[in-house]
C-alpha cells in the first residue's frame, strides 16, 4: 500500500512539472473572463468572453456585426428567478459578432466592463433575450416580442455587473498535484507510525 501512494505522488509531481514546462514553452495568449449580472426581480445573466492579451489594447471597444477587433469569443446565458435557463447565445464566435446591436467595452487593466453593453440575441428572432444598457447606470434584460424591434423589459438593475478571471488550466493542475503530494505525504507518515 505504501508503494502505491508513493507512485501516485510521483506521477502527480511529474504531471505538474510537465504542465509547468509546457505552459512556459507555449504561453497561452487568450485570456478568458467570466461575468455575471443579477437583476432586481431575480433574473440573472452569466457568461464569458476571451481576447488575446498579447495584442489587446488597454480599452477594448466592439460594436455591430462582423469581424471584431480584439474579442475572440463572448457567450451569455439568461436565467429566470428560479434559475431555469431562458436562452444561451454565442454573441461572438471565432472573432465574429452575430448581432447588429452588439456593444461591448472593457478595460483590460482594471478588468472591468464600462459604458454601453448589448449582448445576447440580436438577430431579430421573436422571443430572443438580450442584455442592454450602460454599465454603472442601468442594465436591462429584455425579450424581443416582434420583428419590428419591439421588446419588453423583464428585469433591470443599477448597472452593476461583475467580471472575474478564469484560472488557467496549468495553474489548476499544479494545485492539484501539490494537493496530491500532501495527501501522499500524510498517508506515508501515517503508515510509518503504524
Amino acid at each position: 500500500m505504501k508503494n502505491i501512494f508513493s507512485k501516485i505522488a510521483a506521477i502527480a509531481a511529474t504531471s505538474a512539472a510537465f504542465s509547468v514546462v509546457a505552459a512556459a514553452n507555449n504561453p497561452a495568449n487568450a485570456i478568458e473572463l467570466n461575468f455575471n449580472w443579477q437583476g432586481d426581480a431575480g433574473y440573472s445573466a452569466i457568461g464569458s468572453f476571451s481576447y488575446d492579451e498579447t495584442t489587446a489594447p488597454t480599452i477594448i471597444s466592439e460594436s455591430g456585426s462582423g469581424a471584431t477587433n480584439f474579442l475572440e469569443s463572448l457567450n451569455v446565458s439568461f436565467l429566470d428567478p428560479s434559475n431555469n435557463p431562458l436562452g444561451t447565445y454565442n454573441t461572438v464566435t471565432g472573432g465574429v459578432s452575430q448581432s447588429d446591436f452588439f456593444a461591448f467595452n472593457f478595460d483590460t487593466s482594471t478588468q472591468t466592463l464600462f459604458g454601453p453593453l448589448n449582448v445576447g440575441g440580436g438577430t431579430g428572432v421573436i422571443g430572443e433575450y438580450f442584455f442592454s444598457g450602460t454599465v454603472g447606470d442601468s442594465l436591462r434584460l429584455r425579450q424581443d416580442v416582434d420583428q419590428q424591434g419591439t421588446s419588453i423589459t423583464l428585469d433591470q438593475n443599477s448597472g452593476s455587473i461583475q467580471v472575474s478571471k478564469v484560472p488557467e488550466p496549468a495553474s489548476m493542475l499544479g494545485l492539484l498535484a501539490f494537493a496530491a503530494l500532501g495527501v501522499g505525504s500524510s498517508l506515508k507518515k501515517k503508515q510509518a507510525s503504524c
